[in-house]
């Protein structure tokens, strides 16, 4: 029986050069989860992530992705209907990704792309029910006294929220999160990480989350994933995490990792 989860990985190898990024991944995520990726630098967190999404292409091979109940990539080859795909699937980056000139409200609009003719949304021509899910979007997220701000003004916490806002106005049944919280003081991201969370528990919201910080991870995901050199380590509740499984996962990064602000 086909699997009906939110994404599968199969056997998921990616090369750069020399380095092996990914090694073999095999990795399933049931809709409603909400998973923690962690691990030292290059562990291939980042990789995995633009991989399910089609971003970053694998190598040939065996080698295949699926999310949201379709084919993303197989064998080295992106599939050809991937848009489609991607248009259920919410991405939220580091660096927040959006357009600094333009308002919060347009930036968190542009998730409506997907659905709506090009050239309407290029002249920010949408209908009156657009408007309200927009803004219905910017509430949940907290920011919808914002919504007139050009997005260059905002703090980091209320870009990041700009950028989930975006997410649910595409409707996405996925949201992966490549370290949203790095750039980001410790009270803006613990703000972000529980949306994040709140959208998982309330919403249903399938969340892939990659993050630096370990103590994110085992406060927020009650999955916790770990890559080490491209092949995961761990998968399993994050209770299980002990600070002795953490350092032989991290090894010397294991001080900058583990921040020292677990719950006891």
């Amino acid at each position: 029986m086909a699997f009906d989860g939110a994404i599968e990985v199969r056997a998921a190898a990616k090369t750069f050069g020399s380095r092996r990024a990914l090694d073999g991944v095999t990795l399933r995520v049931a809709r409603g989860e909400m998973v923690g990726l962690i691990g030292p630098s290059g562990a291939g967190k980042s990789t995995l992530l633009r991989a399910i999404n089609g971003l970053s292409v694998l190598d040939g091979g065996d080698g295949a992705i699926e999310a949201c109940g379709a084919v993303v990539q197989r064998a080295g080859r992106v599939a050809d209907d991937v848009r489609r795909t991607r248009a259920r699937i919410g991405m939220v980056f580091q660096q927040f990704n959006l357009v600094g000139r333009l308002s919060l409200f347009t930036n968190a609009a542009l998730g409506l792309l997907g659905k709506t003719p090009f050239w309407r949304g290029l002249l920010g021509l949408w209908s009156p029910a657009e408007k309200a899910a927009v803004m219905t979007a910017l509430t949940r997220v907290g920011v919808a006294e914002q919504a007139g701000q050009r997005a260059s003004t905002l703090s980091g916490g209320q870009q990041q929220r700009g950028a989930i806002a975006r997410a649910l106005v595409q409707e996405a049944q996925l949201l992966l999160a490549d370290e949203p919280v790095a750039s980001l003081d410790p009270a803006a991201a613990r703000q972000v990480m529980e949306l994040l969370a709140r959208l998982n528990a309330e919403q249903g919201l399938t969340v892939v989350v990659t993050l630096h910080q370990v103590d994110y991870a085992l406060r927020y995901c009650p999955r916790v994933v770990a890559l080490k050199a491209g092949r995961i380590v761990f998968d399993g509740p994050s209770t299980a995490l002990d600070p002795a499984r953490l350092a032989e996962i991290y090894g010397p990064e294991i001080e900058d990792a583990y921040l020292g602000d677990r719950p006891q």
